[in-house]
């Protein structure tokens, strides 16, 4: 019999793990109600013709795709047949919806897109919505990139206003903020400034593969990036002034300025420079001194998603090796791709995988997560352990994390157990403890233990 295992690029969690992960969900859900955002949920699968097309072409190779289950409705003397047609059809890419007309959910966005149009009578709008799910992508599993993780997004549909992206970029420094992160740098752009480029460089139809091209410089450098722009088509003066444009320095204003002398000639550039310094505007009304995490004009961001259309925006974490743990934009016609036109959103995502990644190496989730329950109270058997489920229950409604060891054991294993949970208190109701109607608290950290009330246990254990 072969060991079990997982399919490479998925993960189990622990409750260790889960507790970590929560503390990051409930940190951001709390933000997000803040924020007036409301929850929602979609389907792990959608319709294949959903999903494809709407991420360009790398993004369509990357989606899971779900053969048609139909064996079990077929007759005995079927199966082999069909299973020789499935084997030659999994040796080359699929294409009849016949073998696949499902998938596994790419990101948040597009299903989010889908729901708002079937669903549009029913909504206020603007939608505000908020989800956290898993999602899945057939890429090459390494450090921080897997083929199952979870995404955590916030959207608004139904408003061309830039405060929109204001109140995002405030959503993600504030998270950043209350988690801890520090090293932040939310990178903003905007796809009308990429599309001025393009127009500069004489070649506006080939405007994606300048964008491409250029998400690809922190990875490849200047000179990567200037034999991909000329394998695209771009001519040499058009690469001029790519490399004009991405050497703009100095802080954002001063990039915005400088921006405006280069893309004057280009209408769409400008538009897109006026909305950047808009949102900034915006943002300065909105933010909080106290946020440490920086927000950085940067001219190289280009976010390869088709659906982009307007402000668009990155987070690194400098404080470790790690790719993006954030990114998102301004989708003008998101909702036109099924067929309900003139309806503009805004959303941002957070990977909450990367995230979690960060946050361990730098040490950042508060100990208390580690073991769950705030005491454990140890099990003498007999009449003590009457007593000790009295003092549980009252413990619980208080809002005291507690469990009982179930088992009359040795005292030494139940304080193993305590140990090796990570609790902070044990609770000893033995013989003394409840004739007296009282209970002995140690506390493993200092050692010291204590002859207490279950009020002023209660009162102990609350405080820590």
């Amino acid at each position: 019999m072969s060991k079990p295992s997982i399919p490479q690029g998925t993960r189990d969690f622990s409750p260790a793990e889960v507790r970590k992960r929560q503390y990051i969900f409930n940190t951001l859900r709390t933000i997000f109600e803040l924020y007036g955002f409301q929850p929602l949920e979609t389907p792990a699968m959608e319709n294949l013709t959903t999903l494809t097309g709407k991420y360009g072409e790398e993004g369509d190779r990357l989606i899971f795709k779900i053969l048609n289950n139909g064996l079990h409705e077929k007759k005995e003397a079927d199966k082999e047949k069909l299973n020789s047609e499935w084997s030659k059809m999994l040796e080359k890419p699929f294409s009849s919806p016949i073998v696949t007309e499902r998938a596994l959910r790419y990101d948040l966005t597009i299903p989010f897109a889908r729901y708002v149009v079937m669903h549009q009578n029913e909504l206020a709008f603007p939608f505000r919505r908020y989800q956290m799910q898993p999602v899945w992508r057939a890429d090459r599993p390494q450090k921080g990139r897997y083929r199952e993780f979870w995404q955590c997004d916030a959207d608004v549909v139904g408003s061309t206003s830039l405060i929109n992206e204001a109140e995002l970029l405030c959503i993600y420094q504030s998270a950043f903020h209350n988690l801890g992160l520090t090293q932040v740098t939310v990178k903003i752009n905007s796809r009308k400034l990429l599309a001025g480029i393009a127009e500069l460089c004489g070649t506006p139809e080939l405007m994606m593969d300048i964008t491409i091209a250029l998400d690809k410089l922190d990875k490849i450098a200047w000179e990567g990036v200037t034999k991909e722009l000329q394998e695209r088509g771009i001519s040499e003066a058009g690469i001029s002034h790519v490399e004009k444009v991405i050497n703009v320095k100095g802080n954002n204003e001063e990039k915005l300025y400088a921006l405006q002398e280069i893309m004057k000639d280009s209408v769409t550039g400008m538009q897109g420079i006026n909305e950047l310094k808009q949102a900034l505007a915006y943002h300065k009304e909105l933010a909080d001194a106290a946020w440490d995490s920086r927000l950085e004009v940067d001219v190289s961001l280009a976010r390869g998603l088709n659906y982009y259309t307007g402000v668009i925006v990155e987070v690194a974490c400098k404080a470790v090796q790690m790719g993006s743990i954030g990114g998102g934009g301004r989708y003008d016609d998101l909702t036109g791709l099924f067929g309900l036109k003139g309806l503009s959103g805004v959303g941002v995502s957070f990977g909450i995988d990367r995230i979690y990644d960060v946050m361990e190496e730098l040490k950042l989730f508060p100990e208390q997560l580690a073991s769950g329950a705030d005491v454990l109270l140890i099990n003498f058997g007999g009449e003590n352990e009457l007593y000790a489920l009295g003092v549980l229950k009252q413990l619980r409604s208080a809002g005291v994390s507690a469990e009982l060891y179930p088992d009359v054991v040795k005292f030494d294993k139940q304080m193993k157990y305590a140990n090796k949970r990570g609790l902070q208190y044990v609770i000893l109701p033995g013989d003394e403890e409840r004739q007296k109607g009282m209970l002995s608290l140690k506390n493993f950290n200092s050692g010291e233990q204590k002859m207490l009330s279950v009020d002023e246990c209660i009162e102990i254990i609350k405080k820590n």
